[in-house]
């Protein structure tokens, strides 16, 4: 196919060649998606001990907001700080909220220290938290061990 293309143009002079393709080069625009309103969502705060990620989703599942403390600027061992968890529930609830966001449930995930001050800032930017809930993932009979060392 792409053989035959150039042969469709050996007639056409070169000026006209670029005015066929100038008059085509059109800028388009997508629409972006329509904002929807959303009144209740799902909070899912994964704490770990580096970092703090708070995201926030309908509930469908799409997400609505979502930051981190290191995408807010903190670095290294700072991240996993309460205040660094603080500082990322407030510019995810901030978003939330200019979109329609009055009411979550949470699901933490982690044993970092930021659990606590998220869903203390959350309720801070005005969202009223209906409920809390622990989602960490509990290993019941752990890994298997290494073997026996033989000397």
């Amino acid at each position: 196919m792409a053989k035959s293309e150039p042969a469709a143009d050996a007639g056409l002079p070169e000026k006209e060649k670029k005015k066929e393709g100038a008059g085509k080069r059109k800028k388009t625009f997508k629409k972006r998606g329509e904002k929807r309103i959303v009144h209740h969502g799902l909070a899912h705060i994964h704490a770990s001990f580096n970092n703090t990620t708070v995201t926030i989703t309908d509930t469908e599942g799409n997400v609505v907001a979502w930051s981190s403390a290191g995408g807010i600027g903190f670095k290294g061992s700072r991240k996993g700080t309460p205040f660094a968890a603080t500082q990322a529930a407030l510019a995810a609830g901030n978003v939330a909220k200019t979109v329609g966001m009055r009411s979550l449930d949470v699901r933490v995930k982690g044993p970092g220290s930021g659990r606590e001050s998220a869903i203390r800032a959350l309720q801070t930017v005005g969202i009223e938290v209906k409920s809390i809930r622990d989602v960490t993932p509990i290993p019941h009979n752990g890994c298997r061990p290494p073997k026996r060392r033989r000397v």
